[in-house]
């Protein structure tokens, strides 16, 4: 099974990269087929001696004349014919003759054994030189088959995905755009990496989607119990901001009360908080959610207050407090109306931690909303959901970068200032903040990237957002989607459901309890928040931080040449010669979007694009937000530019070699002679081997162990001194025998 890759502590994890730093080196090198054997002609010989018989052909006649008639005259002087002393001269003369053509013939054979001689001594030496070059051809051969073979082990061995990380310094990403099933593996992926790497998790889910419910499960089978509140059902248990001051809490309920404002845009924030804080204040300290409603309710003279003061809402003293803040005089309907507009925002908060429950502490905390709840109700308690935590971040100490994480699901649906504020104070406290967006509305587009933040674009299905995401994204070359990301994004789309499991129970149940028996931790408290059931307070008030442009270019170029000659045919001859030449080069600059609105609208449901600022300019790069990445083979530990600086990250390193033989891949002592036993955890070599790899060798010789091709390295020349009589290299399969002194037919 694949160990998946360890987080690096200080590093924010988006995705994952699919890359070849190593391309494929294609088929190995074709080993060299010798050339005909030089040989001497049959021909040739033949035609020599064929030459040799003709011109001894004379002398041969000559010789064999000679012979016969000295023969003729020798009989004839011993029948008596002739004179002795006329025979013997005769004989000797002929014999004579007959020697001087025999000695003819003998030097004409001597003369065409030594041309022969000659041309087999260059037959030989062609042959010799026909070998030197094969030995040459065949250890270059050898050279080019170890570099094809070293990177080819580097292709297969190489990592095929890297990780998306922000680099040092961003404090916020914008995720625009996306679904569900993209939300939920994006989530997955930032808070896994942050939990395993020791931090803390805060997810705000107001895409009534459950987009972190993969996440809640993961955390699971990592062993953190995560903490889930889903609202408005959970709002008893939820202490978020329960026992705040009068005037942080009439703050928080002034925003609170914001949410979705009229279409006249007529509230005013600061009239709003005076009102509160005034109620809160006649109301005295301890007073609730439901004692301010309650008396907000007095205020705008709505239903009877006794059945307030029945329902132990109200005291009597608290009544006639609340009555003597505002005169009847004209501004009266105007206080009665803003009060009756607040208390029916708020009035969906009145359960907020009615029935406490004393909570472990949680790496992992997670807020939803429901569509069990009503759309008015869900966008005035995500906003509070979100004002309040704004609130407890005021309160928490700077910490490392990023330890403490902030995820909000759906922030589209909060108000521009709400946004700001929490933007601030995640700056201020060093507290990674990551918002999602499904659509780009106005107070989206004058906020995206705004500050120190990365932004990254997701699916946009609006034609109006993707040119918007397309321009700010920039114009220069374009991307290329990886099959895999658009084959395995698909099989996202069904993660994420449509609901939660509260993890926070009711009060006495079983599962509650068993729930805090298994969990251990430690809660500090902080602020204005109560030792017993403030989770929330406790753990985001100790909460820390941890440390192409296109050219087009073309090119004309014009040559006039002409000549015009006249003869008249009288005395004189005018002769004139004109030539012109002119080069001319334009270029034409062309930008093109780095992505275009159709591409970022059929991006896969996991396919995310980040864009970041960075020393060297916009940087924009292409991930997959698919958590399974992280399960398969050849995963990186280290993101492209990282493996970029450091190309031998992750394979063993060279060892040293002297001058005559340059560095060989690191690992090449595994090549072992049979009977050599390998290190612990090294793999065996095998004598039947692969097809074309050598066989152990003597060190020294050819195919020695040192020249034995190891694990993925550089191409490695090596030195091959074979000497006359020794087998060329052997790589591969011999198109022909090896012994090329063989004479054919020997």
């Amino acid at each position: 099974m694949t160990t998946p890759p360890a987080f690096r502590t200080g590093r924010v994890y988006l995705g994952w990269q699919f890359a070849l730093a190593h391309p494929d080196p294609g088929p190995p090198p074709r080993r060299p087929v010798p050339t005909e054997q030089e040989q001497l002609n049959p021909g040739w010989l033949a035609a020599q001696r064929r030459e040799e018989g003709l011109l001894t052909r004379y002398w041969k006649v000559l010789a064999g004349v000679c012979l016969a008639a000295a023969a003729v005259v020798l009989v004839l002087g011993l029948a008596g014919l002739l004179d002795p002393a006329l025979t013997g001269l005769g004989v000797v003369v002929l014999a004579a003759g007959a020697g001087l053509a025999v000695r003819a013939i003998w030097r004409g054979r001597r003369d065409l054994q030594a041309t022969i001689d000659v041309e087999e001594r260059r037959v030989a030496g062609a042959r010799t030189a026909q070998e030197g070059q094969l030995f040459g051809q065949l250890e270059d051969h050898a050279r080019q088959f170890r570099s094809w073979q070293a990177c080819q082990q580097m292709f297969t061995r190489q990592p095929l995905w890297y990780p998306v990380v922000l680099p040092d310094g961003i404090d916020r990403v914008d995720v625009a755009g996306g679904t569900l099933a993209g939300w939920s593996a994006l989530l997955t992926v930032v808070g896994s990496a942050r939990l395993a790497a020791g931090g803390e998790v805060t997810v705000v889910d107001l895409s009534e989607g459950a987009v972190a419910r993969d996440l809640a499960a993961l955390a699971g089978d990592m062993g953190v119990d995560p903490l889930v509140w889903v609202l408005p059902a959970d709002l008893p248990r939820l202490d978020l901001g329960v026992g705040m001051p009068a005037e942080p809490l009439a703050d928080v309920l002034a925003a609170s009360a914001s949410a979705d404002p009229p279409a006249d845009g007529g509230t005013d924030p600061a009239r709003d908080y005076a009102i509160m804080e005034r109620v809160i204040g006649a109301l005295g300290e301890g007073a609730g959610i439901a004692n301010v409603t309650a008396g907000l309710r007095a205020l705008a003279q709505v239903g009877d207050p006794r059945d307030d003061v029945e329902a132990g809402l109200l005291t009597a003293a608290q009544l006639e407090r609340i009555g003597r803040l505002y005169g009847r005089a004209a501004a009266d309907r105007v206080v009665i109306e803003r009060a009756w507009a607040l208390e029916a925002r708020l009035r969906a908060l009145d359960r907020l931690g009615s029935d406490p429950l004393p909570l472990p502490r949680s790496a992992l905390r997670v807020i939803a909303l429901d569509r069990g709840g009503t759309t008015f109700g869900n966008a005035m308690l995500g906003t509070y959901v979100t004002v309040s935590l704004t609130h407890l971040l005021r309160q928490a100490p700077p910490g490392r970068p990023w330890q403490h994480t902030l995820c909000v699901a759906g922030a589209e649906k909060l108000r521009g200032e709400v946004l700001d504020r929490l933007c601030d104070v995640c700056e201020g406290t060093r507290t990674g903040l990551v918002l999602v967006y499904r659509s780009i509305p106005a107070q989206v587009r004058e906020r995206l990237g705004r500050g120190n933040a990365a932004v990254a674009f997701m699916r946009l299905g609006n034609a109006e957002d993707a040119r918007v995401a397309s321009e700010q994204i920039g114009t220069e070359h374009r991307f290329v989607l990886s099959q895999l990301t658009d084959t395995v994004g698909a099989s996202v789309t069904d993660t994420s459901g449509w609901s939660y499991t509260s993890t926070v129970g009711t009060a006495g149940s079983a599962s509650v309890s068993a729930s805090t028996s298994q969990t251990t931790g430690q809660s500090s408290g902080r602020g204005h928040t109560r030792a017993d059931a403030a989770p929330f307070a406790a753990h985001t008030g100790s909460s820390s931080r941890e440390a192409s442009a296109s050219s087009g270019t073309s090119d004309s170029e014009s040559i006039t040449n002409g000549i015009s000659a006249s003869t008249s045919w009288g005395w004189s001859t005018s002769t004139a010669v004109g030539a012109n030449e002119s080069l001319a080069r334009t270029a034409q600059r062309s930008r093109e979007f780095l992505v275009e609105p159709h591409q970022l609208q059929q991006l896969p449901p996991s396919a995310i694009i980040v864009s970041y600022a960075s020393p060297e300019g916009r940087q924009v790069v292409l991930a997959d937000a698919n958590p399974a990445i992280v399960t398969l083979p050849r995963v990186s530990t280290l993101s492209l530019d990282e493996a970029g600086e450091a190309p031998d990250a992750g394979f063993p390193a060279q060892t040293a070699a002297g001058p005559e033989q340059e560095a060989a891949p690191a690992g090449a002592d595994r090549w072992r002679a049979p009977g050599d036993r390998p290190a612990d955890g090294e793999e065996a070599w095998d004598p039947a081997g692969p097809p074309g790899e050598n066989p152990p060798a003597a060190a020294g010789e050819p195919n020695a162990p040192e020249d034995r091709p190891g694990r993925p390295g550089p191409p490695v020349p090596v030195s091959w001194r074979s000497k006359k009589g020794s087998p060329p290299p052997n790589l591969g399969p011999p198109p022909e025998p090896l012994d090329w002194r063989k004479r054919p037919g020997g």
